[in-house]
């Protein structure tokens, strides 16, 4: 249940339209409901300002999609994150209206109009085109929790000219995600231009001695450049929540 539903049942409770009764019967399965599988928690977009997001891996389609549909009866907007294709087109059979994002790999059900509540623009960023998939879970998720987002893609320290190119878009920015592989120079470069957030993901790309992504994490650790926070190695989906608690009204 979210805000909206809440605040309309208890209008209709003072205005006399419905029963105390009926009142109880809507509100019993908050806080949480549970499943077989699963126990939802309806109370968190009360209690955050989001609702539950699903995280595909490691759950079965047939999982997926009760889920959904238990929350979709709840009128959320449900975002469902790490999707592979095969579950993502069974998932479009339940909800025809589903959006499926490949390159990020994830499935996106409007139950209603996302309102804007991001007072600025959040700015994602990412070293080389190989980080696009981390970067663009960021993205997706930063649009579903109502942030108006901008993308610079493959603009790495390899030819950091590529990114003084659009100082525009970095100096108007509210918060800034910022995804490299590699060494993960990148988010020091950005947090020493700008007077703002700055959260860093480090990806698993990169040769060996990258360690899937364990390098990268420890060089953003370990930056010199003050503003920055880092979220784990690929979660692009944690980057963009922080930056939309950030950014919210």
């Amino acid at each position: 249940m979210n805000v909206k539903t809440l605040k309309r049942l208890l209008e209709d409770i003072r205005k006399g339209e419905m029963k105390v009764s009926e009142a109880m019967e809507r509100l019993k399965t908050l806080p949480f409901e549970e499943l077989e599988f699963a126990t939802l928690d309806t109370h968190r977009s009360l209690r955050q300002g989001y609702p539950e997001v699903i995280y595909g891996e490691g759950k079965s389609a047939a999982q997926i999609k009760e889920i959904a549909k238990r929350m979709k009866a709840r009128k959320e907007n449900i975002l469902i994150t790490r999707v592979d294709c095969v579950k993502a087109r069974a998932i479009k059979r339940a909800f025809p209206k589903a959006t499926h994002n490949t390159v990020a790999r994830t499935v996106f059900i409007k139950s209603h109009r996302i309102k804007k509540t991001g007072k600025g623009t959040v700015l994602v960023i990412c070293a080389g085109t190989s980080d696009i998939p981390v970067a663009e879970e960021a993205s997706v998720t930063a649009e579903s929790m109502g942030n108006d987002v901008k993308r610079l893609y493959d603009v790495g320290v390899a030819g950091i000219h590529r990114l003084f190119h659009r100082k525009g878009d970095i100096f108007s920015a509210n918060v800034l995600i910022v995804a490299a592989g590699m060494e993960g120079a990148l988010p020091s470069v950005v947090s020493g231009l700008v007077a703002r957030p700055v959260i860093a993901v480090p990806t698993s790309v990169g040769y060996g001695a990258n360690l899937g992504g364990l390098t990268t994490l420890m060089a953003m650790l370990n930056s010199c450049a003050s503003g920055i926070s880092v979220v784990n190695i690929d979660n692009g989906f944690g980057a963009a929540y922080v930056a939309s608690l950030i950014n919210r009204e």
